[in-house]
């Protein structure tokens, strides 16, 4: 009997007109506008980060070819610097200073040497 009160009272229920149910089972946006903003400003951040990381990457890398030209001149300095202290010892040898000396005309004499002290 139970089954008889609930079969009739599903029967006679009213019907509900089409166009309020088809209204009813409109979808709603599943992305709202506020997370529509909301994503659309992680995204431009996203790439706000990637722009910087770039910019920095690209300053560094500047920064460190002009270390490394610099790195190249020092050293080409240092080599010439070295290389000049090895033609001056050479220049300053006694026999050097010696026969040029006898080329200008100038004798050795005992008598004009003086001595000085070094510390």
């Amino acid at each position: 009997m139970a089954l008889n009160a609930r079969t009739e009272a599903y029967i006679q229920q009213p019907a509900v007109p089409q166009k309020a149910s088809q209204q009813l089972k409109k979808k709603k946006n599943v992305v709202t506008k506020g997370e529509k903003i909301l994503y659309s400003a992680f995204v431009a951040v996203c790439i706000l980060c990637a722009l910087l990381v770039l910019h920095n990457q690209s300053t560094i890398q500047a920064s460190t070819q002009e270390i490394q030209t610099i790195e190249r001149s020092v050293n080409e300095t240092v080599k010439q610097n070295t290389d000049l202290s090895v033609q001056v010892s050479e220049l300053s040898s006694y026999q050097r200073i010696w026969s040029k000396a006898k080329e200008l005309g100038l004798k050795l004499n005992d008598h004009n040497v003086k001595v000085v002290p070094g510390q």
